[in-house]
């Protein structure tokens, strides 16, 4: 990346917002939080019974459950699956990185005992097959949503997102950071394997303004791809790694919006205190992930206009030194269980 113009906000100036953010962030885990609220609806497609795609037969018993459950909680548009086979013979492809939806059908085996040639064909006289026994085998699917390069009449047509939901200074530097962002679907996550950030629709969340925050947090996670700041990102769902690149993530997406003067109605302070109890086991903690939170959203920020290109080992003189001064409570003893985190 060619380097340009240095920024005119002078760098100090940010990082005196970093420090605020950060205290009240710290004030508001000492007094406690409300538990953290996914801001949007992951409900998008209409009524319906899921089916086949390709032979349009409808699925049945627990298998509509099944995909049902994989329409609401994963925000497919329609109710149409593929066998990655499938995918295959209509010339498209299942898209990188996308999960299927295991389903089972019902398989009968005819009985050794039937009579070779019997003139009821193993059937009794009401025509119901006799012996034999029943046994269940489990395949994938995956949504028509998830495919790429399928002919148009198997695709839900996607309204476009209404003008103004997102805000053209977050749009910008988004755009400019060249990341993969992908928007649309139930939900929020950044694959470290495949480098993609996924958002919902901003019409999906109940205030679009949050969508931004849902956003910076993702690109938070982004800036830590080995290619970029090189961040511990191998941590399991409720790891004390995974905690503190939760925390990074969620910090400099509030360092961000603040600096592009946006502000959610989602307090930042509700996700961050479901990984309280790191804070409490070491109360330096947050104050390392304050310093790499900045660090990670002057990487976004520099991408603006004017502003100075990012280095991946960039020295950044942000909240890390007046960070240590900034006070820390103490372990307390209501300890509460960790909210879930929308992941791949």
């Amino acid at each position: 990346m060619s380097h340009i113009a240095k920024t005119s906000r002078p760098r100090a100036a940010r990082t005196t917002l970093y420090e605020e953010i950060t205290s009240r962030i710290i004030a508001d885990l000492e007094i406690g939080r409300l538990p953290w609220v996914q801001p949007w609806d992951a409900g998008r497609a209409a009524i319906g019974l899921p089916y086949n795609a390709l032979s349009d037969r409808r699925y049945s018993g627990i298998n509509i459950l099944t995909l049902w459950h994989a329409v609401l909680t994963r925000g497919f548009r329609g109710h149409g699956f593929l066998t990655f086979r499938q995918a295959l013979s209509l010339g498209a492809t299942v898209r990188r990185g996308e999960r299927g939806i295991s389903i089972v059908y019902t398989r009968r085996a005819a009985s050794e005992a039937a009579e070779p040639g019997g003139g009821d064909g193993g059937r009794g006289r009401d025509g119901a097959r006799k012996g034999g026994f029943a046994f269940l085998k489990q395949f994938t699917v995956f949504s028509v949503d998830q495919c790429d390069g399928l002919p148009d009449k198997y695709h839900v047509e996607t309204p476009p997102i209404p003008e103004g939901l997102i805000l053209p200074q977050a749009s910008a530097l988004i755009a400019a950071t060249g990341a993969d962002v992908r928007i649309g679907g139930a939900s929020a996550y950044y694959s470290p394997r495949h480098d993609f950030v996924a958002v919902p629709r901003p019409d999906d969340f109940y205030e679009p303004v949050d969508w931004h925050r849902t956003a910076f947090h993702e690109l938070g996670h982004w800036t830590g791809h080995k290619s970029r700041l090189d961040r511990d990102q191998t941590g399991s769902f409720g790891s004390k790694p995974y905690g503190h690149e939760e925390l990074i993530a969620e910090m400099a997406g509030a360092f961000v919006c603040a600096a592009l003067g946006i502000m959610p109605s989602v307090r930042h302070a509700d996700y961050i205190g479901s990984w309280l109890e790191i804070i409490r086991e070491d109360h330096r903690a947050i104050l390392r992930a304050a310093s790499a939170a900045s660090k990670a959203a002057d990487y976004l920020l520099a991408f603006r206009p004017g502003a100075a290109a990012p280095a991946a080992a960039a020295s950044v003189p942000s909240v890390a030194s007046a960070a240590a001064a900034l006070p820390v409570s103490s372990a307390r003893d209501d300890d509460r269980a960790p909210a879930e985190r929308i992941a791949a």
